[in-house]
């Protein structure tokens, strides 16, 4: 497994930055009735949820991995680890509720006593609810579930999104174990999807495209990227998923996650959405650049360029070959055309892309250094950007998965600058 650097994962993901973006979600223009949004229908009737079965065999895989890697057990905080192994999904407070798998044995929860009732309700694996009142310890009901497994010495792998605070009053509460990355286990399992997963993944991403096109079809002169990106959510919405975009107009669309300066869309004006939508916990993440009216020659040229540098990279992307070959292909692209070189701008100021799953950006980053192999079931996304402050940025993204035939789209790229659907 690649070191942790290397596969390390922002937490902030399309939708999280689109709500940043100043006027987001409170459209002006469009607002109203629109012949596109108004033929939407929800696309999500035959959706199928991670069956109980499925989350049985993660446990297992889990389980396996701690055992080969003397680990004897590991602490899900509240997040998506703890959806993905139980199903249970639970907004985290100052309190602590908390999932502990063994090696060997059934996992135990960890909770307030007055929200052991709603726990229950929740909970679809194992049903040994340790509970703790306001004055008392949580970190001592930790403990002793170590102790009732036996464990005097070994080794606690702590899942990544641990809070420190939960962390470190464990330590203190039993500081005879050792405490470790949990990313052994926890990333061993959800780095390599299913094929239950992938075809969440397939609907999110088939969604997002679709609320693109209605927006596309809507797209006025003197509409704000607030606007835009409202009737991209309004569109989500009705197609049965909660999702969004930012978007970027003009020379804003150069900042690869935009920017918070009012924008008003002119003609000739480059437009960038770049957002995605959740589909039983799965995400997808989608970026479209094209002119608004008929795109000048500088345009099309760097348009073309970036299709080129997207198909590099997609090429590259080969069973059993690193992850950061797909960056240094579609990299290589834009610097032979005179652009960067590296990071520098104008070109492609980060990496080529990222890993993709319940998080919109995991493990298995497309970047230099990446030494991790290309495996069936690694989902990742494939978006070089030309940025060129002052004037314009092309950004075009779509996820792939691997399979043991090689690497497959979730969506298709865009055809050409006018085509961009």
């Amino acid at each position: 497994m690649t070191t942790r650097r290397n596969f390390i994962r922002t937490s902030v993901t399309s939708i999280a930055v689109a709500s940043t973006i100043t006027g987001y979600a409170t459209p002006t223009i469009g607002s109203g009735s629109s012949p596109a949004l108004d033929r939407l229908k929800p696309m999500t009737d035959d959706v199928k949820p991670i069956s109980l079965e499925e989350r049985k065999m993660r446990i297992e895989k889990a389980q396996k991995l701690m055992a080969k890697n003397k680990i004897d057990a590991i602490y899900l905080d509240g997040g998506t680890s703890m959806k993905y192994f139980t199903g249970v999904e639970w907004g985290n407070s100052e309190r602590m509720m908390a999932a502990i798998i063994p090696a060997k044995g059934e996992v135990k929860y960890v909770a307030p006593h007055f929200e052991e009732s709603r726990l229950r309700e929740l909970i679809k694996i194992g049903n040994d609810v340790r509970v703790w009142e306001e004055h008392e310890s949580p970190y001592k009901v930790v403990a002793g579930i170590f102790s009732d497994w036996g464990i005097k010495t070994g080794k606690i792998g702590m899942e990544e999104r641990v809070r420190f605070f939960l962390f470190d009053g464990i330590r203190k509460e039993a500081p005879h174990l050792e405490y470790i990355s949990a990313d052994v286990v926890t990333v061993g399992c959800r780095m390599l999807k299913s094929a239950a997963e992938i075809t969440l993944m397939q609907k999110a991403n088939h969604i997002t495209l679709e609320a693109y096109k209605a927006a596309y079809a809507q797209i006025e002169e003197g509409m704000t990227q607030g606007d835009l990106s409202g009737l991209i959510s309004r569109a989500h919405s009705k197609l049965g998923a909660r999702g969004g975009a930012f978007v970027s107009f003009g020379e804003y669309t150069a900042f690869p996650h935009g920017s918070s300066a009012p924008q008003k869309l002119k003609k000739g004006d480059v437009i960038l959405m770049d957002g995605g939508c959740s589909v039983e916990g799965y995400a997808s993440d989608i970026t479209r650049t094209f002119v608004f009216g008929e795109p000048t020659k500088r345009q099309r040229e760097i348009w073309n360029l970036e299709k080129a540098s997207q198909a590099a990279g997609f090429t590259a992307a080969k069973l059993n070959d690193p992850c950061e070959n797909v960056d240094i292909a579609a990299r290589k692209v834009i610097t032979d055309a005179g652009f960067g070189p590296g990071y520098k701008v104008p070109g492609l100021p980060h990496r080529t892309g990222h890993g993709i799953g319940m998080d919109g950006h995991e493990w298995g980053n497309m970047v230099l250094g990446n030494k991790q192999l290309l495996k069936s079931g690694m989902c990742f996304s494939i978006e070089p950007t030309i940025s060129i402050y002052s004037e314009f940025g092309i950004r075009l993204e779509d996820c792939a998965y691997m399979t043991e035939q090689g690497a497959k789209w979730f969506t298709q790229p865009s055809e050409s600058i006018d085509k961009p659907f």
